[in-house]
């Protein structure tokens, strides 16, 4: 190959990168819609014609042709014969009903809540400032509050995105010196669940506003942990239950400023025993970027648009922990929860 060919091969690679990246927000929406039209609950394992989709959709037949072939041409359908269509194992996550949906993810991150801010991007690039609270008038979470639809979506796509940690953590950590572990920032419990039933010794807490709490005593019943899990609704930027050995933050920290991550980190070291541990369970970003770092990038961005917040790196964590008196000793990449890792800090 020439320096020619070569040059012309990189261009032509390039320009297929931006035009897929420019394509992105319509990808979002057609997910969007897949969702809202419960269509691959409604194909099933398969396969179902385009009518058949549409029938059950309450749409009419040729728009709902062209949307299941644009879903098949992003991966997520198959389209067996013309018009015959069959969920691949990607496309299988979009069912609400599937052990490892992502439904309700894809209705909150593609929500006018979600993506309205990012429409003004480029403000929060030259000011710093939270995009959302200048687009809605309130910040991201008084605006889930008075939105309770919004806000169970939300308390959804967060339970759907701690599976895999909910699997990985119970062996990534020796919970076996412990006898409690209060979850900060809880929410519905899955979390916190899932270490409670590998460790029977373990009793546990979980810790959230009154809104993140609310499908929490259903997890804790389906899981028949009730007698070793209480709720505690609270605000962790006043205080957080005292009498763990462990204080758990999954997805915490990252939704606030330096500042007031060290606040609630504080209140953990407040409480924290002699011997007893705060987790922190958040992605770390690396020193340099990687090929493979764009969702933990863009979830930065997300943060600073949305809700204020950053993701940070290990020497981040460091300084935020060295804030409220704690000291990082380790930082565990998640294998089998890509792209987190568990942080563990102690009284400094």
């Amino acid at each position: 190959m020439t320096n020619t060919d070569a040059r012309a091969a990189r261009t032509a690679a390039g320009r297929e990168l931006v035009v897929r990246l420019a394509f992105g927000s319509m990808a979002a929406h057609t997910l969007r819609a897949a969702v809202r039209l419960n269509v691959v609950g409604l194909i099933g394992d398969g396969p179902r014609t385009a009518a058949e989709v549409a029938a059950g959709a309450g749409t009419a037949h040729r728009p709902m042709t062209r949307l299941l072939r644009t879903l098949t041409a992003l991966g997520l359908l198959t389209e067996d014969t013309p018009d015959t269509f069959t969920p691949a194992s990607a496309g299988a996550l979009l069912a609400p009903g599937h052990p490892d949906s992502l439904a309700s993810f894809v209705r909150m991150f593609t929500d006018p809540a979600i993506v309205r801010a990012w429409e003004h991007l480029e403000t929060s690039v030259r000011t710093g400032e939270t995009a959302f609270d200048a687009v809605f008038g309130t910040d991201f979470f008084s605006h889930l509050a008075r939105h309770p639809e919004l806000s169970a979506d939300f308390n959804a796509a967060m339970s759907q995105v701690t599976t895999e940690t909910a699997a990985a953590l119970p062996s990534a950590f020796d919970f076996g010196r412990f006898a409690s572990v209060t979850d900060i920032g809880g929410g519905n419990g899955t979390l916190l669940a899932a270490v409670l039933e590998a460790h029977p010794h373990l009793a546990g807490v979980v810790f959230d506003t009154a809104d993140g709490l609310a499908e929490a005593a259903k997890t804790l019943a389906r899981h028949r942990l009730e007698d070793r899990c209480s709720l505690t609704a609270g605000d962790f930027f006043r205080s957080v239950p005292q009498g763990s050995d462990v204080y758990l933050l999954k997805s915490v920290l990252h939704d606030w400023t330096d500042d007031r991550a060290a606040t609630i980190l504080r209140h953990c070291r407040r409480v924290l025993p002699s011997g007893g541990v705060v987790l922190i369970v958040e992605p770390v970003l690396p020193e340099v970027v990687g090929a493979d770092d764009a969702g933990t990038y863009l979830s930065d961005l997300n943060m600073m648009v949305n809700v204020g917040g950053r993701e940070r790196t290990r020497a981040d964590f460091e300084e935020v922990c060295r804030r409220a008196a704690l000291r990082v000793t380790s930082v565990t990449p998640l294998a089998d929860a890509a792209p987190y890792s568990l942080i563990e800090a102690v009284a400094d």
